[in-house]
């Protein structure tokens, strides 16, 4: 998601700066360019990335948006090196257990009996903490190692996966499609 107001006290306030619209229009542009045919957009139900992948399928008419509440916003795990937290030790354990469930939803080779299969793209527009998670994950690091990397608003980090499991990380944090001037982390 792009950028958003820092000041807002619950969900609904946390809508996206004009930054941040700029930041993905420019996302949704340099996605259009790639030349990727998407089966859907994958997004997360919070404001930020409401709005964001709204701005994303603008680019691509009649692709469908699926809201997503398993990837909404969370510590998903306590990190290492440690990091001060305000979070209980249960609410990362629930937010764990549906950020992993988001992983293994979303997550999965393909069939490896077929000797081709069509490949598929699947934006998914979501929050840092999640995606670097889901990359920890996916390249099976420890996940506690997630907040080792930083991610700019707009980014695309890309993953990926082979009918045989194979698991590339093509890029991650990619922001170099939006100007210095218009990044933040």
């Amino acid at each position: 998601h792009g950028q958003y107001n820092l000041d807002g006290r619950n969900d609904s306030e946390k809508y996206l700066t004009e930054v941040g619209q700029k930041q993905v229009a420019l996302t949704a542009n340099y996605l259009k360019r790639l030349g990727v045919k998407f089966d859907r957009i994958v997004r997360s139900t919070m404001t930020r990335a409401r709005e964001s992948a709204k701005i994303i399928s603008e680019s691509f008419p009649g692709l469908k948006l699926l809201d997503e509440p398993l990837l909404i916003e969370g510590t998903p795990i306590r990190p290492d090196p440690p990091s001060s937290s305000r979070h209980s030790d249960s609410e990362i354990a629930t937010t764990h257990a549906r950020i992993e469930a988001a992983f293994r939803k979303y997550f999965h080779r393909g069939d490896p009996t077929v000797q081709k299969q069509d490949s598929t793209y699947t934006p998914v527009v979501c929050h840092a903490n999640v995606i670097r998670y889901l990359v920890c994950r996916a390249l099976q690091i420890p996940p506690e190692a997630w907040l080792r990397m930083s991610l700019a608003h707009a980014s695309l980090t890309w993953i990926a996966i082979g009918n045989k499991g194979r698991v590339s990380l093509r890029s991650l944090g990619e922001a170099s499609h939006i100007p210095p001037e218009l990044q933040s982390r």
